[in-house]
């Protein structure tokens, strides 16, 4: 078994050996026992999973929250010759079957799917006549209420075991405490506990804190004396904006990234940074999860995290080439209060999520007792503003009331191109002004969509682009000139908010928050909160060793490139330069009136290793500090 796993791994990624804990956790996966695996992010986890399914018979099912890492994973894949595919939000009806026929009678070897695409009863159906031989789930900590990023959504993994109960299951993540992974083993139905840790030190990242409230001045020190490029995570998305222009101003090479940003010109920006041709990125903490960039050689956090958790997680970004790298928090002295006003805003009162579901409700137009199983399209921010609300009260009410079962709500679901005929077909004969490529797109829409002259259809561009052997964007083009000719109505690919309602639509006096959800997650948050600002008001730990204490309460040895191991190193001397240090001392005192001023300025050396001496030699009653007069006499 050890030469075929090392054969394949040199097959398909061209590397001799595995990383630490790669191999006992694929040893687990092939043994057929359900695995909870904790690697540091780039740890490579997705090696634990994609390895043992290329020497078992079957696929696997990856379930992710990141469209974008599907993407990257599937091409990655394919690039080596193994055939993979994603069902993600936005794909046709005609993609998605494809996508799962493929997978029941081809020869597909993975399938990333988002947690949310679970429920459907397309997938379910498939999933029963697929030969499934892992199920592998990324990002696991977003499984339990406890963690840091809990995703309701996930809950649905739970159903889909059910139907898979003979097929194990590898939970992946880079940042879970006991009681985290505890719960993820329990949630995803563990046959039994099994829970295989990496180390979560990182020698080469150097952590570091600077207290300051001008945090731009020192972000300058770091980006100028840091070769290589960087990430900055901001909270809001303006400062990312505002940042990144001042960057920019300063000559550096700069761009920003939030969630606000249109799909397209996210990844344009993640691209270009990617390829060195940014150098800093500003951003939200929508940005950094599965992008694979090895060479990051600083993380700044402009802002203190609320957990230790998400700090880890987007700290550890950088340096995953081995290199040495820098992770460093700008603390300033509002930090504090203004969590806490952070911390408020997630939990708001119930009074107020009473109130958010019943407007809410008004604005999508659901009545008392309707609603259940709907969709509907959703603006937050029309919301906030008809009622004048609190965005942030709002997400926070939206998610409290998502973990109590009433709703289901999608931030980002990629909406498909629709398109509807507005003339009848044995009109489209004798129109004018449409040329030969808006023929071709016509007959092609035709063909490929019936019942497109009655209703909108979804749409999938690249499909009639292929088979007019055209480009995507003159596809695109020939889409608007038909729209502008009023030949077509036509809805581009966008992305609009979705709220799903679980049950029908219940009167606000009947809406009922459970305390596991609320009070007891609000004492774990302000827990969470606790141990970050013991890692951020540290002067002397190790800072790896507190975020090892964190997560596994083993910790190892000081990691000596931190600030405070480097402070400490600062202060200890070698025995030639204490014994140098003590004969000065020594030789001055044995004049008249000498005093702790006269040492300072006659003894060669730092002034705080001069003290420490002071005082090593008055413990070794060699001298003695007058109390009243302040002079300093050989005994």
């Amino acid at each position: 078994m050890e030469d075929k796993l090392l054969a394949t791994l040199k097959k398909y990624w061209h590397h001799d050996s595995f990383r630490p804990m790669q191999r006992e956790i694929i040893e687990s996966v092939l043994a057929g026992r359900d695995t909870l695996a904790l690697l540091p992010t780039g740890g490579g986890k997705s090696i634990t999973y994609q390895l043992p399914t290329l020497l078992s018979e079957g696929l696997c099912i990856v379930v992710t929250p990141l469209i974008a890492l599907m993407k990257d994973q599937v091409d990655a894949l394919r690039r080596r010759g193994i055939a993979a595919t994603a069902v993600y939000s936005g794909m046709t009806h005609r993609q998605i079957d494809i996508a799962l026929d493929n997978c029941v009678y081809g020869d597909t070897k993975f399938l990333y799917i988002a947690p949310e695409r679970m429920a459907s009863d397309v997938f379910r159906l498939r999933v029963d006549r697929m030969k499934v031989a892992l199920l592998a789930v990324d990002e696991a900590h977003c499984i339990s209420q406890w963690g840091y990023d809990f995703r309701p959504s996930y809950l649905k993994i739970a159903e889909l075991r059910e139907l898979l109960p003979d097929t194990p299951v590898l939970a992946l993540t880079a940042s879970a405490t006991p009681l985290v992974a505890d719960d993820i083993m329990t949630q995803l139905h563990f046959a039994e506990p099994n829970t295989l840790q990496g180390s979560f030190a990182r020698p080469n990242l150097s952590y570091c804190v600077r207290n300051a409230d001008d945090k731009r001045e020192q972000l300058l020190r770091v980006v100028r004396g840091v070769e290589g490029c960087g990430i900055v995570y901001v909270r809001r998305r303006k400062e990312a904006e505002e940042l990144s222009a001042w960057l920019t101003e300063e000559g550096f090479s700069a761009s920003f990234y939030h969630a606000g940003l249109p799909n397209e010109e996210r990844a344009i920006r993640q691209d270009e940074w990617i390829a060195n041709r940014v150098r800093i990125m500003v951003a939200t903490n929508a940005f950094g999860m599965g992008i694979d960039k090895s060479d990051v050689r600083f993380v700044v956090h402009y802002a203190m995290p609320d957990s230790l958790e998400s700090y880890y997680q987007e700290a550890g970004r950088a340096g995953r080439d081995g290199e040495r790298s820098y992770a460093v928090l700008l603390k300033g002295s509002d930090d504090e209060t203004r969590i806490e006003r952070y911390f408020k805003a997630q939990f708001p009162t119930k009074e107020v999520i009473r109130s958010v579901y019943h407007k809410m409700s008004s604005f999508l137009g659901v009545a008392i007792g309707d609603g259940l199983l709907g969709s509907y399209p959703f603006n937050i921010y029309e919301l906030c503003r008809r009622f004048k609300l609190s965005e942030m009260e709002v997400r926070s009410s939206l998610k409290l009331l998502q973990m109590n079962g009433y709703i289901t709500y999608i931030e980002e679901s990629e909406n498909p191109a629709m398109v509807l005929f507005t003339v009848e077909r044995n009109q489209l004969y004798s129109l004018k002004n449409t040329d030969e490529r808006a023929e071709k797109v016509m007959t092609a829409m035709m063909r490929l969509y019936p019942g497109i002259f009655t209703e909108f259809r979804a749409i999938d561009e690249m499909e009639i682009a292929s088979m007019c052997r055209f480009s995507f964007d003159e596809v695109r083009e020939v889409m608007k000139q038909l729209w502008r000719s009023h030949i077509i109505r036509y809805i581009p690919t966008n992305h609009t908010p979705l709220i799903f309602y679980d049950v029908e639509r219940l009167p606000e006096r009947d809406i009922y928050i459970a305390p596991e959800t609320y009070s007891q997650r609000k004492a774990l948050m302000e827990e969470r909160f606790d141990h970050m600002l013991r890692y951020a008001n540290s002067e002397d730990e190790c800072r790896s060793r507190i975020i090892e204490e964190y997560f596994c309460k083993d910790s190892g040895e000081r990691c000596g490139i931190c600030d405070n191991c480097l402070a400490r190193k600062r202060r200890t001397i070698s025995n030639e330069e204490a014994e140098r240090i003590d004969n000065e001392i020594l030789s001055l005192v044995d004049g008249d009136n000498t005093t702790l001023h006269d040492l300072s300025l006659k003894v060669r050396g730092n002034q705080e290793r001069i003290l420490e001496r002071i005082t090593h030699l008055v413990e070794e009653g060699k001298i003695r500090i007058d109390s009243i007069g302040g002079t300093i006499e050989r005994i």
